[in-house]
């Protein structure tokens, strides 16, 4: 999203309208799913292929991280926001 407005302006519109929208996730059904979708991607992903083969982590260090993300997941006082870059573009007619 960050690169969203510069395409647009390089697109050779004018007329754009940029905004935000966040993803929250605090209840305990939200936490559950976005933590065990993380901790599933952190080791079995082009995220883990990337870290690993990249020399960014090890298989040991993706496990750790993967069952924080667990842990993170159980913990009444754990929220996560997810913040997405919108445009939109309007063309003259």
């Amino acid at each position: 999203g960050r690169r969203l407005k510069a395409w647009a302006l390089e697109a050779g519109f004018t007329d754009i309208t940029a905004t935000s929208d966040t993803w929250t996730f605090s209840t305990p059904d939200e936490r559950e799913w976005w933590s065990g979708l993380w901790a599933d991607r952190t080791l079995a992903s082009a995220y883990a292929e990337r870290a690993t083969e990249g020399g960014h982590a090890t298989q040991e260090e993706l496990r750790a991280v993967s069952a924080a993300w667990r842990e993170w997941g159980r913990r009444p006082e754990a929220w996560f926001g997810v913040l997405h870059g919108e445009i939109l573009c309007r063309k003259e007619s």
